[in-house]
């Protein structure tokens, strides 16, 4: 049984912000004192939360309730159905979203909230690794 009357769950589930989650915020400024710079606001499909456009690579930070992580996964009680349908629904919008980013020549990483928290350092080097290998000159064909 929810402790809020509907409501109160309704105004709290609308304050939870889609865009500059911590995370998120925690990656960028990780990544720009690195020296690496991105776009924001991309019209890309699923409008990834980074975008290094000369190297094409999209990067997300997948919230661990809304696209169900594995370790972190809690199903609603009440109002079950609805949450299963939801939270199937964008996992499933996600796997369309990365093929077609790839179809467009996108590099797609996606990372979950938790893993940003607990390894920072570790995600700014898979994506470095992936800008590396994205921006390295690539040879011509030979004749």
């Amino acid at each position: 049984m929810d402790v809020m009357t509907p409501e109160q769950r309704s105004r709290c589930m609308a304050n939870i912000r889609g865009k500059n989650t911590g995370p998120e915020v925690r990656l960028r400024k990780a990544l720009w004192k690195a020296g690496h710079r991105y776009v924001l606001n991309s019209r890309l499909p699923g409008r990834p939360d980074l975008l290094f456009v000369s190297a094409r690579v999209a990067v997300f930070v997948d919230g661990c309730f809304w696209h169900r992580c594995p370790m972190h996964l809690t199903r609603p009680k009440t109002n079950a159905r609805f949450w299963r349908l939801r939270l199937e629904a964008n996992v499933l919008r996600d796997q369309r979203v990365n093929l077609e980013l790839k179809r467009l020549g996108h590099k797609v990483l996606r990372f979950w909230e938790h893993e940003v928290e607990d390894s920072l350092p570790t995600i700014v080097g898979r994506i470095e690794r992936a800008l590396k290998k994205r921006s390295a000159p690539r040879k011509a064909p030979s004749a």
